[in-house]
């Protein structure tokens, strides 16, 4: 989920203000779940490298992420949404671990997935995979495969990436090996269903061959 602060810079609006409509474009994709059948739908939420933003920047986002989790537990429950967390999320804030903990339990029956990644590198979670993996044997692509934060997870599909960049930034980085890719302009917050719907239906007419011809 990429383009808050630069959707508020585009309306002259504080990066806090392009953050909570982020907000609301993940409550439309969670509303809109159950039709498309997805197994998973995994959202960066925070990396572990925006711990370099502002002191400021990283309240808001924890602060909204407390608001979040107390306004939308409930509808998770209803709309029969399963939450993950992936990343070292509990080194967070205790209360956010106790809070996330909480919504875990909760929702622990749903059937369709939201995972969502918080304090989440791609290259850290490869490193202590691979740690876990030595640790209790040899280091194998298995091995480091059963040690991930998604080990549980159906296997990465297609990643999509809004704002128009072009780069991973850390995100799924083992599990992208053959993920289809799709870059889209649209900043975040303007991300609707129907764009998703449009990202499906691309990646339902592309030939996955994973190395063979």
């Amino acid at each position: 989920m990429d383009g808050n602060g630069r959707w508020a810079k585009k309306r002259g609006l504080p990066r806090a203000v392009g953050h909570q409509r982020g907000v609301e474009a993940v409550r439309r994709l969670v509303r809109a779940l159950e039709p498309t059948e997805l197994e998973c739908l995994t959202l960066y939420a925070f990396s572990s490298e925006n711990w370099k933003r502002s002191e400021d920047e990283v309240d808001d986002l924890m602060n909204l992420m407390r608001r979040f989790i107390k306004s939308d537990l409930p509808e998770f429950i209803a709309n029969n949404v399963k939450l993950k967390i992936i990343g070292d999320w509990q080194s967070l804030a205790p209360d956010i671990v106790a809070m996330l903990e909480d919504a875990l339990a909760q929702t622990a029956n749903g059937k369709q997935t939201l995972a969502v990644a918080l304090n989440y590198g791609g290259q850290h979670e490869i490193a202590r995979a691979a740690a876990k993996a030595a640790a209790v044997g040899e280091v194998t692509i298995e091995a480091i495969a059963a040690h991930l934060d998604t080990a549980d997870l159906a296997p990465l599909d297609l990643l999509i990436r809004t704002s128009g960049e072009i780069r991973l930034s850390n995100f799924l980085l083992w599990q992208a090996a053959y993920a289809e890719m799709l870059f889209v302009d649209t900043l975040w917050p303007d991300f609707e269903p129907a764009h998703l719907t449009t990202a499906l239906d691309d990646f339902a007419r592309r030939e996955r061959r994973y190395g063979g011809r």
